[in-house]
């Protein structure tokens, strides 16, 4: 996949690192630490600008997450709702529940979308629950900007900066992946405890 997605970068350019980041957005498989760092090292040789490479992959990069956040005002509240009404009973989940998670996403929902923008692969989920709480746009859309320009300007300049060995990043870029997912993980985990202690003191 990573020789099909330089050479279309190539052939396109500007285009190319558009299209290509706007599917990484909707299609997590797809590589931004791929995508960002050999678009950095295409400005070595090629006629294309560390500012343009940022601004067509912040621009692809809003695109795929304002697609995902439509996908998440699909999946409302109201729909979970006729889902716990269901299946609540085997899944132990309370119409309650489902309104404290929105309470919690209306409050902290932002920062959440704008340090995640920064995490590989959680960085295109996260668009998904900002719909579903109906997030306002224009919020999400700012939050999710400046997160997705934080992380393209780190890794196109990087790339850059390495030239050919640009793919050096990749090994840095599993390394902070592994402790983000592990950090997340224990915030999950620790949450869940905390919410079923709270279930069976209720």
């Amino acid at each position: 996949m990573q020789s099909w997605i330089t050479n279309f970068m190539e052939q396109f350019g500007y285009l190319g690192v558009f299209l290509m980041i706007a599917l990484e957005n909707v299609f997590p498989p797809i590589p931004s630490e791929v995508i960002l760092p050999f678009g950095g090292f295409m400005t070595t040789y090629t006629d294309l600008t560390i500012p343009g490479v940022v601004a067509a992959a912040t621009v692809g990069s809003v695109l795929g997450a304002v697609v995902l956040y439509g996908i998440g005002l699909l999946l409302d509240v109201e729909k979970l709702e006729k889902i716990v009404e269901r299946w609540g009973h085997i899944l132990r989940v309370t119409k309650a529940d489902i309104h404290r998670a929105d309470a919690w996403f209306d409050k902290y929902g932002y920062w959440t979308v704008l340090f995640c923008r920064m995490i590989p692969l959680v960085r295109s989920l996260i668009s998904i629950p900002a719909g579903m709480s109906n997030m306002k746009f224009w919020l999400f859309l700012l939050f999710t900007t400046i997160g997705t320009l934080i992380w393209n300007i780190i890794l196109i300049t990087v790339g850059a900066a390495l030239g050919e060995s640009w793919e050096d990043i990749t090994h840095f870029i599993g390394i902070y992946s592994n402790i983000a997912y592990a950090v997340i993980g224990m915030g999950i985990v620790i949450f869940v405890i905390l919410f079923i202690r709270k279930k069976r003191r209720a």
